[in-house]
């Protein structure tokens, strides 16, 4: 009986065993199993996140071409309107100088014009006297002076009168600015002169004022009327 009972015991024993053993060694795989799935869905899960950050640059960088571009040619038509503006300042420069360098001429002339005017103003009137001033030369040097004396007391005053005329008018034109040319003996200068004639004249040399017809005028170094004379020719 015993020796029938202890090979059961025993195979009982050996199949408890071996189910102890599988079930271990299941239990051990396990975990194995579990941490393979968890790697596998941690490298999924990092794809995903990769995937849409690569579709978010991908979302995203045509957007910034677009916004560089629109930056681009607000950069380009800024330095054109620059360009235009600096154009259009160094023109208005340009006619700003130009309007003041003729405004500057204008006052220039001008005033040239005032003082001329305050200085020539008179030259038509003392154009106009330098007749009566001949014609007083020419009463008083048609006096005979051999006949002017006590004898003759009226052609003494009528002549004393011409003289004083004469003198009075001479210290009007002088106060004026009138002054007489008379060239008798100097160079012939045809800025002052008019000849009438030449002759030929021992003692003188050529070009040489040798007569004065009529005498000349001028205005403050102007010409109003040129001596009338005759040269000496060589």
């Amino acid at each position: 009986m015993t020796s029938f009972a202890l090979p059961v015991v025993l195979g009982f024993g050996r199949v408890a065993i071996e189910n102890v053993y599988q079930n271990s060694k299941s239990l051990l795989l396990r975990p194995r199993k579990c941490s393979s799935f968890f790697v596998s869905s941690k490298r999924n899960f990092g794809t995903v996140i990769e995937n849409q950050k690569d579709s978010n640059q991908t979302n995203s960088n045509p957007n910034l071409v677009e916004s560089e571009q629109k930056l681009k040619s607000e950069i380009e038509l800024l330095n054109k309107d620059i360009e235009e503006l600096k154009e259009k300042n160094e023109e208005l420069d340009d006619k700003y100088k130009r309007a003041l360098a003729h405004s500057e001429n204008l006052r220039l002339r001008l005033t040239k014009q005032i003082e001329d005017a305050k200085l020539f103003g008179i030259q038509g009137f003392c154009k106009d006297l330098l007749d009566v001033a001949d014609i007083l030369g020419k009463a008083t040097e048609s006096v005979p002076k051999d006949e002017i004396s006590e004898r003759n007391p009226h052609l003494k005053s009528l002549y004393e009168g011409l003289v004083m005329t004469e003198a009075q008018l001479n210290k009007v034109f002088k106060k004026h600015g009138v002054i007489s040319l008379n060239p008798l003996n100097e160079r012939f200068d045809p800025n002052q002169h008019e000849a009438l004639f030449q002759q030929e004249v021992d003692g003188k040399e050529p070009g040489t004022v040798v007569v004065v017809s009529k005498v000349g005028y001028k205005l403050h170094e102007r010409i109003v009327r040129p001596a009338l004379v005759g040269v000496a020719k060589g």
